[in-house]
């Protein structure tokens, strides 16, 4: 009986990301898989490292209005310490790690439009505020070019504004 091995290919091996498919909300995952990266997810939020505790606890004080910024949150494979879906921006606070797994994961998040916002783990310790100021200066630039996006597309399709 031979052992499987998960290998993980250098990023010039591969010079496109996987298209989105039916199975797994979109990406290619069995739901068996899903569900255990949702349960694993789920456990992360129950047991939240300091740094994902401090950050959280920094950003329900920063009053983000309509837009929040959801622990724990599954994107594709990836668990993210927080993320907002409606604005496509997820925050990770680096533990170490595999980086070709990362740089993968992030590659895969980048293709379907999700900004990615990287902090090693001291500097949310360290400097909280300034981390969270970060934050909400990428979800303004964020929202403001969806806005803009939003009314050139008007401007060019001719569509009725609500």
């Amino acid at each position: 009986m031979t052992k499987k091995t998960l290998t993980v290919r250098p990023l010039e091996e591969r010079t496109e990301t996987p298209a989105l498919q039916k199975r797994g909300r979109g990406w290619a995952i069995s739901d068996k898989r899903l569900d255990a990266i949702h349960d694993q997810a789920r456990r992360n939020r129950m047991v939240p490292s300091p740094a994902q505790k401090l950050l959280g606890e920094k950003l329900v004080e920063a009053n983000l209005g309509k837009y929040k910024l959801t622990s724990q949150q599954v994107i594709g494979s990836a668990i993210l310490d927080f993320a907002c879906n409606p604005l496509k921006i997820a925050v990770s606070i680096d533990d170490g790690g595999d980086p070709a797994l990362i740089a993968r994961r992030d590659k895969s998040l980048e293709a379907v439009g999700v900004l990615l916002l990287r902090f090693p783990a001291a500097r949310v310790l360290e400097e909280p505020d300034a981390v969270v100021a970060e934050i909400v200066a990428a979800m303004k630039a964020r929202y403001d070019e969806r806005g803009r996006a939003r009314r050139q597309h008007y401007q060019t399709q001719g569509a009725p504004r609500r």
